[in-house]
């Protein structure tokens, strides 16, 4: 019974996520560490952002990868499995039917009014959720300069996987120093990018070869959803076998949906091959991320516990911290660019830390109806 419980638990809150969860990882991350940390107390903060690190060292959806570790933490492998699908399951199939109107129609529903104010809304919850993660990252002196270095250095155009294994790397070596001896419990850390070996694929279209070329990028990609377009330029753009508008389009349905962006895959898999191109390419984009967490999760406590490894993931947390902060430096950039924007955005950062219980949901609601509104002035 307490298991059952536990599983309804996680279906709940992930399908909410799965469908209030606009903004992108970061908006994502924070809302699962509102629910899951403050509200829930499943996690607490330190094992919070261990999962965090945890995620950025492996290839894939971030946010989705986060419902899966909070899964395997509540329920074991059934609440690995739930806690994914459900999370992923509301972006599909809003971007389904999205891709049965846009080939019967030819054009996107018009949406924007009400997307106007979420993405200056989504960025107060990212800072109300990055606040308390910095203070708990900060361990240290050097800590903190790791952070502002990486912080600067995003902004600047470096990989975000370079920085992670750089910043790790860095407090590695100077623990190394500082101690002289090597450590008994764990003597190396190898990042999961072997499969970033995988040769390319000669497409053809078939649901078989459909399947490999997405499980081939859900294997290999780190970074954002732009990444992600990239790869399918190169493979199915390139390739003649989509438009390029078609895939601008893929680009805004992954924008102007909940959840994942890459459940924009299950856009342009319908595109290709109907409803069985869809459910191959969703499969296959995101299988990767089961994987990888399943084999990560239980290394993250055995870094914890070493008293070497410690310090790397400690460098992977105010890393991942720097990062987010530079995604809202980003994101604030493109989004609040005039005065209506400024005053959603300032409305909801009054609300968020002024109202630290409410639930993220009604915030991002709440810019939604103040932008739809706000746009016809």
């Amino acid at each position: 019974m307490k298991e059952r419980n536990r599983l309804y638990e996680l279906v709940t809150l992930f399908l909410k996520l799965g469908i209030i969860g606009f903004g992108g990882p970061a908006a994502h991350i924070a809302m699962m560490q509102d629910e899951v940390v403050h509200k829930r107390k499943w996690l607490t903060e330190q094992r919070f952002l261990d999962l965090v690190g945890a995620t950025n060292l492996i290839p894939g959806p971030n946010s989705t990868e986060m419902a899966i570790h909070i899964g395997q933490e509540r329920a074991g492998w059934k609440g690995l499995m739930i806690a994914g699908v459900c999370f992923i399951v509301p972006a599909v199939l809003l971007t389904g039917i999205i891709a049965v109107l846009y080939s019967k129609y030819g054009q996107l529903p018009a949406v924007q009014p009400f997307i106007y104010g979420i993405k200056p809304a989504i960025i107060a919850i990212i800072l109300a959720a990055v606040f308390p993660l910095a203070k708990r990252a900060a361990r240290s002196t050097m800590m903190i300069m790791l952070g502002i270095l990486v912080f600067v250095l995003y902004l600047a155009g470096i990989s975000e996987i370079l920085l992670m294994f750089g910043a790790g790397s860095i407090a590695l070596a100077g623990e190394i120093m500082k101690r002289g001896r090597r450590s008994g419990r764990l003597h190396s850390i190898l990042p999961l990018t072997f499969l970033q070996v995988v040769q390319p694929i000669t497409f053809l279209v078939t649901n078989t070869k459909l399947f490999l070329v997405f499980l081939k990028i859900g294997a290999i990609l780190y970074g954002s959803g732009y990444v992600l377009f990239a790869f399918i330029d190169t493979e199915l753009v390139q390739t003649g076998l989509l438009s390029r508008q078609q895939l601008i389009d893929a680009i805004a349905v992954g924008q102007f949906t909940p959840g994942p962006v890459f459940s924009a895959v299950t856009f342009i898999g319908y595109l290709l091959n109907g409803i069985p191109g869809a459910l191959v390419a969703t499969i296959a984009i995101f299988l990767p991320a089961f994987l990888f967490v399943a084999l990560l999760n239980p290394l993250v406590k055995r870094l914890r516990d070493s008293t070497r490894f410690a310090v790397f993931l400690d460098a992977v947390n105010i890393a991942s911290v720097a990062l987010i902060a530079g995604t809202c430096v980003i994101m604030g950039k493109e989004t609040i660019t005039e005065w209506r924007s400024v005053t959603i955005a300032c409305l909801a950062l009054l609300v968020t830390f002024g109202f630290s219980r409410i639930n993220s949901a009604w915030i991002v609601i709440g810019g939604s109806l103040v932008g739809y509104f706000l746009s016809w002035l």
